[in-house]
């Protein structure tokens, strides 16, 4: 069985990051994974990907970060052709607009297609309009005859009624069996270590954390912020007006920050929407408390509605308290290590593999089409 996986780039991202970590996997398993991006800029190249062989196409000079999803649209069928997969798994809901141009320019010869939702579906956080428009777009990819993924049972709920008949519940698989540890004693006679990891944009609501860490964090409390992104300067401006400048510290993307997790004590989490974040698998992986905004049904089920970690409502006033009254964050759980393993690789990547095979069953057989598109296509390279 040959899978297609592709990405925009290697920039840093929790969709990219599992991704990523899926091919390399799968690839140990003896399959044949292959790997397309549109551009091989990022730091996950460094840290995932350097020594991993994929495709990246010839780009034209000026560049086309702006317009990479267009640009993945023109490029992708080249790659389609040339590699004839079974399956083309897209992972994450930001590449569903791609998968479904595959679908049109394809047709009938278009390879299974099964796309892995990473996104909280419901978005509550948005205003009725936009919640109205956001409920009617994913209706209309609900037309298409995918194999829908979730990464919990969760967010079956709230799933379209078309996707309810072709979906599958497989585990985010955000850590190795390795990671899980026994978590740690709490210290209570020290200033408290809270870590964030996240792209600092506007899904994670950063300047909710910040506001909150100013009024609930205890004299000597830290907060150590990984992740970078187009909000960097406003936040660190922010910091400094709440005279948090020495106590935040924004430490940049950091190559396999989870590594760094034991060092803290205490996760922050302040999104206003989430799908199943890895960051908290990776948290409770590594001993640490959580304190998370109610930022999906995801993160609900990840935090055992509450009884692995704080969930608190989207609040400036509710989060500063949760971090002000660490001692009233429940403690960690002795289903703890079972309720982990759901979200390992070693699970997750065979019941992919399973659902890929399942998925491929419908295949037809290959021809290329001819179209004028294939004329204007840049060309793609042999594989690196």
């Amino acid at each position: 069985m040959r899978v297609l996986t592709f990405l925009h780039s290697f920039e840093p991202g929790g969709v990219e990051r599992v991704a990523l970590r899926l091919v390399r996997h799968w690839r140990a398993m003896g399959i044949d994974a292959r790997l397309f991006l549109g551009r091989e800029e990022g730091a996950l190249r460094a840290e995932l990907a350097d020594d991993l062989v994929y495709a990246v196409p010839s780009r034209p000079s000026i560049g086309t970060a702006r317009w990479e999803t267009l640009w993945m649209i023109a490029r992708l069928p080249a790659e389609i052709r040339r590699t004839r997969p079974d399956v083309l798994f897209v992972s994450g809901s930001t590449y569903t607009i791609v998968a479904a141009a595959m679908m049109l320019r394809f047709g009938r010869r278009c390879p299974a297609i099964v796309v892995k939702i990473s996104n909280d579906m419901a978005r509550r956080d948005l205003p009725p309009v936009s919640r109205f428009l956001w409920r009617r777009w994913l209706g209309l990819q609900a037309r298409f005859a995918w194999t829908w993924v979730i990464m919990d049972e969760a967010m079956a709920e709230d799933l379209p009624a078309r996707m309810k008949a072709s979906f599958q519940v497989i585990h985010d698989p955000a850590i190795e069996e390795v990671r899980i540890r026994a978590p740690a004693c709490r210290r209570t006679d020290t200033p408290r270590r809270f870590v964030a990891i996240g792209r600092l944009a506007a899904q994670k609501d950063y300047p909710l954390m910040l506001r909150a860490f100013a009024r609930g964090a205890r004299a000597g409390d830290t907060l150590t912020i990984y992740g970078d992104g187009p909000d960097r300067a406003e936040l660190e401006a922010l910091a400094a007006r709440l005279g948090l400048a020495a106590r935040v510290d924004f430490a940049g993307h950091m190559p396999d920050a989870a590594s760094q997790l034991p060092g803290f004590d205490t996760l922050l989490l302040s999104s206003r929407y989430e799908g199943v974040p890895a960051v908290l698998i990776e948290a409770l992986a590594a001993g640490l408390s959580v304190i998370s905004t109610d930022s999906g049904s995801g993160v609900r089920s990840v935090l055992g509605d509450g009884r692995f970690g704080a969930i608190v409502r989207r609040d400036e006033a509710a989060l500063a308290t949760a971090i002000a009254d660490l001692d009233a964050v429940p403690p960690l759980h002795a289903g703890r290590h079972a309720h982990l393993h759901r979200f390992t690789i070693e699970r997750s990547a065979g019941t992919y593999l399973d659902t890929f095979l399942d998925a491929a069953r419908g295949e037809k057989s290959w021809a290329p089409l001819p179209s004028k598109i294939d004329e204007l296509a840049w060309p793609v390279p042999p594989t690196r």
